[in-house]
């Protein structure tokens, strides 16, 4: 069997820099990971091409929520893409949907011609379709290249038999990567149940930030205080094992 492609999901430049010690095949960068993945910072996207050695791919989602996106925020998407093109990001991940569940196949396809020649993969907006067949051949008909997906279930062991089904249907029409909290333990299962040749993680520690001053009586958003002062890290070493286990 080929051993698969492994993609990081990662947020920032450190976390680029550290899925790609660790040996990933393929970075996916974002901002806000805690969101699902933003877009992130054109300085941090240069930053991540000029130390790259493998590809990287770039999230274009203006906030987090929904895939029911306004005119406005729509036409950023575009812009953000088009922008890409001049920075030698390799691929973008995209998604959109329209009020009933299906995929929103005129922006769709906007957006893949605006991307070309970059790769173009559709995020887990897919995961919340109403069809998963029929999305799937909505984003074949719009030229998508991939679908990340973690077969409309909230991890990929869960959802390994929409993962199959989809890998059947899509007979190499388009490149099925499968997600869900994967890790050392169950990554092997769930490419071999579902034949993936493109598997997709974050392997993500939490460590206390290095303040020695917290000022108790202010916050900077809608967490918990305590999470200010918290960094989300990508863990190099779960990163290695989890490859390890996945091309064994």
């Amino acid at each position: 069997m080929t051993k698969p492609l492994i993609e990081l999901c990662v947020e920032g430049i450190d976390g680029f820099l550290a899925a790609q010690e660790a040996g990933a095949d393929r970075v996916e960068l974002c901002a806000s990971l805690m969101e699902g993945g933003l877009t992130p910072s054109l300085a941090t996207i240069r930053a991540a091409v000029k130390a790259a050695r493998i590809p990287v791919h770039v999230i274009i989602r203006p906030r987090g929520g929904d895939f029911l996106y306004s005119d406005a925020e729509f036409e950023t998407m575009v812009e953000d893409v088009r922008a890409l093109r001049d920075e030698g990001v390799s691929g973008v991940v995209i998604g959109c949907l329209t009020p009933d569940g299906r995929i929103d196949e005129a922006r769709t396809t906007t957006l893949v011609e605006a991307a070309r020649p970059m790769s173009v993969t559709c995020h887990r907006a897919f995961d919340m379709t109403a069809d998963a067949g029929e999305a799937l051949e909505a984003l074949v008909r719009c030229g998508v290249d991939r679908v990340l997906t973690s077969g409309q279930r909230d991890t990929a062991v869960e959802g390994i038999a929409i993962l199959k089904s989809a890998v059947e249907q899509a007979a190499g029409r388009i490149v099925i990567m499968g997600c869900g909290a994967l890790d050392a333990q169950n990554i092997s299962k769930v490419r071999d149940e579902a034949g993936l040749a493109e598997l997709h993680f974050a392997a993500l520690t939490t460590v206390p930030s290095g303040m020695a001053f917290r000022n108790p009586h202010v916050g900077m958003g809608g967490t918990e205080k305590d999470r200010e002062y918290e960094l989300t890290l990508t863990d190099k070493d779960a990163v290695r094992a989890t490859i390890a286990a996945a091309k064994s």
